[in-house]
């Protein structure tokens, strides 16, 4: 059988709280969602979580994008809101490091970038939190920011012989107030903290075969 994207955001729950109860490790964690979002039917997903608890009481679940879709239309509740945090931190320093696909982006989250780059990305992420604060720091460095343009987002950072900017890729107009609100800040010092807004549906996330 097929399988639709809430089938694969219910492994990756499945998969984070294994990882929240130290059943298997971040890199473990990092490896099996790669094949969970690469997967089309329900086969591939089994050996995923075949040595987890509740790893064969997966069922399908083919009424999920047509509720998933429903809060936002009708400001009920985001659905995207919960789930363990992710890393507090993410750090480059002559090097890089990226945060995107499926992860939870905690209250507070802190990047630094000297003379190395950050990547994040948000458009498959959940929130810890109705309102998260990224604080951006990039010296002599990079940091890369990119949001679904179906939450909120608020820019406040400096740039001091840099740039620290929002640019509006996907000219959608503002997300409902029920929607999760991110706040971006920090500084830009002889490098950038760029800010993308973009389209929600991450054009590199699996599709489903029609």
């Amino acid at each position: 059988m097929r399988i639709s994207d809430a089938d694969r955001e219910q492994v990756a729950q499945v998969l984070h709280q294994a990882m929240s109860e130290g059943r298997i490790t971040i890199n473990e964690l990092e490896e099996r969602l790669t094949v969970v979002y690469a997967a089309k039917t329900f086969a591939d997903l089994k050996p995923v979580t075949a040595d987890l608890p509740n790893g064969t009481a997966i069922a399908p679940t083919s009424s999920a994008p047509l509720q998933s879709a429903a809060p936002r239309a009708l400001g009920m509740p985001d659905n995207r809101l919960g789930g363990h945090p992710g890393s507090t931190t993410s750090i480059g320093v002559m090097s890089g490091a990226v945060r995107k696909g499926s992860w939870v982006l905690p209250r507070q989250h802190t990047s630094f970038a000297f003379w190395g780059g950050v990547e994040i990305d948000l458009r498959n992420a959940r929130f810890a939190e109705k309102s998260c604060t990224i604080t951006a720091v990039a010296i002599m460095g990079g940091v890369e920011i990119t949001v679904p343009d179906d939450i909120n987002v608020d820019v406040t950072g400096i740039g001091f012989m840099g740039a620290f900017e929002l640019e509006d890729k996907s000219g959608a107009p503002p997300a409902p107030a029920t929607a999760p609100t991110v706040k971006i800040n920090g500084l830009g010092f002889w490098g950038g903290v760029v800010v993308y807004r973009r389209p929600a549906k991450d054009p590199n996330a699996p599709q489903i075969d029609s």
